[in-house]
């Protein structure tokens, strides 16, 4: 009889590996002042689902015996992605709230200079900005972050667990039939 396995509690370890290289990745961008570098944040996501797919392997390697369902990896990817969401939603809000104040300032005034850019009239940028400042605050940052981070999560889950999906014959591959 096969034991079963608490996925929540399997992947917590994971989630907390995940969640502390998005932390030291955006102190990186933090520390070297590029925090709004779009190809920077593009790299994140490559090197989240390159970590994430080698975290779901590790599951299912470690608790699973070597075979996964296409769900079975998706589940573990969501999972190991809301935990990532958490501990990165708690970071954003101690660096905007603690760490740096003025960044909120700082990434409202790129903002500005992004639609100044765009040649949108003066009255727009205005009701932008002002839009802007009401949700820039960490508080709603940090809640929003989980519900972004989750939606990437989920698009990164389906593709990982496409890659990392084992499955064998049950007849032939079950663990109790192996010496």
């Amino acid at each position: 009889m096969e034991e079963k396995v608490n996925v929540w509690k399997a992947n917590l370890t994971n989630g907390l590996i995940l969640g502390f290289a998005g932390v030291i990745f955006t102190l990186l961008q933090y520390f070297t002042n590029q925090t709004g570098n779009k190809i920077l944040g593009v790299l994140l996501w490559v090197i989240l689902i390159i970590v994430l797919y080698f975290l779901i392997k590790s599951y299912r390697d470690s608790y699973k015996h070597g075979m996964i369902t296409y769900g079975e990896a998706l589940g573990a990817g969501v999972i190991i992605f809301l935990y990532y969401s958490v501990i990165m939603a708690v970071f954003i809000y101690i660096l905007y709230k603690f760490i740096d104040p003025g960044l909120v300032d700082k990434n409202l005034a790129m903002a500005e200079e992004m639609l100044e850019k765009r040649g949108l009239p003066q009255s727009a940028i205005d009701t932008g900005m002002a839009m802007q400042k009401k949700f820039m605050v960490p508080g709603f940052m940090a809640i929003t972050s989980i519900f972004g981070n989750m939606l990437f999560g989920l698009v990164f889950s389906l593709i990982d667990a496409a890659f990392v999906k084992k499955e064998g014959n049950p007849l032939l591959d079950s663990t109790e039939n192996q010496l």
